[in-house]
């Protein structure tokens, strides 16, 4: 089916994007994967081209695009090659960056915006702690007010872009009597006394990435790196989340469909029994149920993409998306594996890599387990 989420200036984006991936992308993807990290000179040439300031005001460096579809176009292109670099990509520039726009004061904004446009600040966004996960709720990292500073105490893990970033804005609780209510925002700068990261964690995939532990220690602020008001970080972080999985919900369906599209044309070669592995019936009904499931599922995200836009998506609506979006991405890839036969659990082919990737779509950005409490609360029960 056709989809009509894009207008002509998105599709000449595209291109931008498309031919951004393949001259910087594609040809240093191992390399990228072998250092578990994506090279700073990346990113700033994503920045001479626009694309980490989509959401920021034209009087900082940004387009000033107000338009999530063309977040979209470059989380699908980046997702194409490889779901890591679409979540780095999405971690700074639509995730990171409506705090820096909505909740900073003039100064902040003046002292940041303009290098995170550029990418000469690269960001990050520290809230899960070891032992908390989807429970923001329950973060044990401190605040505590020294006249005009905030000393920072306590640990992040699992933190995307952790490593690498200049800048990472942390949720820390500065009033524990307040429980939700007493959580804030702040930003760390690299360099910061204190201030410390982890090794490069080993995971199971997406290892174009560098995913890190972070360390605060007698971490010294300014007041003024004070994202927000105080006590309203928690209100604040349950606001912007939508928009995380709003993005998880479309990386999500981008990479399966990659890979769904590469096992289509591998099965219409590969031969068993005299003949194309596609053209048995079980093969053929499989791949008709995924086709399905996929055009349906995107269906879903498009419209959830336009009610975004226009600023009518419910917290409940990008659940949804998120939920069956990352369902039907494991289910697909899942699927995509078991028809390359023995060549799909063989690192050298991109199923077996895609499906070391896609598994943890179904736990980042808030659990699946959490994305059904969310829905099912709003049914009543």
């Amino acid at each position: 089916m056709r989809r009509t989420l894009f207008n002509e200036d998105h599709e000449a984006f595209r291109e931008t994007v498309r031919g951004f991936v393949e001259r910087l992308l594609i040809p240093n993807h191992e390399r990228f994967m072998e250092q578990r990290s994506i090279d700073r000179e990346v990113w700033l040439e994503a920045g001479k081209l626009g694309l980490l300031g989509l959401e920021i005001p034209e009087e900082y460096g940004g387009s000033g695009a107000h338009d999530f579809r063309f977040n979209v176009v470059v989380n699908e292109e980046f997702s194409k090659v490889a779901l890591a670099f679409a979540s780095c990509m999405s971690i700074h520039a639509d995730i990171c960056a409506p705090y820096l726009v909505k909740l900073t004061t003039e100064e902040q904004k003046r002292r940041w915006l303009p290098k995170f446009c550029t990418g000469e600040l690269w960001t990050a966004i520290a809230m899960t702690e070891p032992g908390g996960g989807s429970d923001l709720g329950a973060l044990k990292t401190t605040a505590v007010r020294d006249g005009d500073e905030w000393v920072i105490n306590g640990s992040k893990t699992f933190i995307t872009n952790g490593y690498s970033a200049d800048l990472v804005i942390v949720a820390a609780r500065t009033d524990p009597s307040k429980g939700s209510k007493g959580i804030s925002l702040f930003a760390v700068e690299t360099g910061t006394p204190g201030f410390e990261r982890g090794r490069k964690l080993e995971k199971l995939g997406q290892h174009e990435s560098d995913t890190a532990e972070l360390f605060f220690s007698d971490v010294r602020v300014p007041a003024d790196n004070m994202i927000g008001e105080e006590g309203m970080g928690f209100v604040n972080m349950m606001k912007l989340l939508p928009q995380e999985r709003l993005g998880t919900a479309v990386t999500n369906l981008a990479h399966a469909t990659q890979i769904f599209n590469e096992t289509l044309d591998y099965v219409k070669e590969r031969k068993a029994f005299g003949q194309p592995i596609g053209s048995f019936q079980h093969n053929a009904f499989q791949l008709a149920d995924l086709a399905t499931s996929l055009d349906v599922a995107q269906a879903y995200v498009d419209k959830c993409t336009e009610a975004h836009v226009l600023g009518e998506a419910t917290t409940v609506d990008v659940s949804k998306a998120k939920l069956w979006s990352s369902e039907i991405q494991n289910q697909v890839i899942d699927t995509c594996v078991q028809l390359h036969g023995g060549y799909g659990y063989m690192n050298e082919y991109r199923a077996a890599r895609a499906w070391a990737d896609a598994r943890v779509t179904k736990i980042w950005a808030g659990s699946n387990e959490i994305m059904k409490l969310i829905i099912s609360r709003d049914l009543g029960l």
